[in-house]
């Protein structure tokens, strides 16, 4: 198979997920167009919405209207606090029964099959909402995604940054990441939920930071670990946007050289 001009990877990171379309809005400005996306979580998203046409300034939008802690998505007696099935009522409107494989760009999608603990590629026939929310499903959060007779939750329980799926067809592949730590002090860590989120913290950043080596440029922002995963003010979601399209800005020579 003849390998791809450019590749592009969008690791999952909640809202933080915005700062990918600071991203986009920066690349096409520089006339730079992926041919194939391996995205998780958030960054699926992102992902979907691109291969559809949306702008960077869409996607910020998009992620405006969506109320996630609604409370009529809650769930009762159900394994999460709100709903999967929910969050089709913001994509169906966009994407109706479309296929993956209908769109004008390649498109992957990660999520994690709970039953058997393997990784899934959603592509080609499957349908972009399901890969969509399969993706997204917070474990502890949102209830799993069920497709069919499996059991979907986040793609970033496994491969929250997927270079790992493409990098070997992709003549040049850039990467961008939404998820770094946060630096902290001594006296930051005096709670559980304080150590308890530190740790997994470092056990999902350092599981995906070896995989920088597979991006030709690597996009990120220390800036992000000030941002929480639910951001829910217009403000903060901008700002996220202008720290992906900043990122991207000043890192760009160094890719185009």
């Amino acid at each position: 198979m003849e390998k791809y001009n450019l590749g592009l990877v969008l690791s999952g990171g909640g809202t933080k997920g915005v700062a990918h379309a600071g991203v986009l809005t920066f690349l096409a400005e520089k006339n730079i167009k992926a041919d194939v996306l391996a995205c998780c979580s958030a960054g699926s998203i992102v992902g979907a919405l691109y291969g559809v046409g949306k702008s960077g300034e869409d996607i910020l939008d998009f992620f405006k209207s969506v109320y996630f802690f609604n409370w009529r998505h809650f769930a009762f007696n159900k394994p999460g606090l709100v709903s999967s099935t929910i969050f089709s009522n913001y994509l169906y409107p966009i994407f109706n029964d479309m296929t993956i494989g209908e769109l004008d760009i390649n498109l992957k999608i990660i999520a994690t099959e709970l039953v058997s603990g393997e990784q899934k590629i959603f592509e080609g026939k499957d349908k972009i909402v399901d890969a969509v929310i399969a993706s997204c499903s917070i474990p502890g959060i949102t209830v799993p995604y069920i497709v069919g007779n499996e059991m979907y939750s986040d793609g970033g329980v496994l491969n929250n940054f997927p270079a790992d799926i493409i990098y070997k067809d992709c003549k040049k592949l850039i990467g961008v990441y939404v998820s770094p730590p946060q630096d902290v002090e001594l006296g930051d860590l005096n709670t559980i939920k304080s150590v308890t989120t530190r740790a997994y913290e470092l056990m999902s950043h350092r599981t995906e930071i070896y995989k920088f080596s597979y991006c030709d440029w690597v996009i990120t922002s220390k800036k992000l670990a000030n941002y929480g995963t639910f951001e829910r003010k217009a403000n903060r979601l901008e700002e996220i946007f202008d720290i992906g399209y900043n990122a991207a800005k000043n890192s760009y020579e160094s890719f185009a050289r």
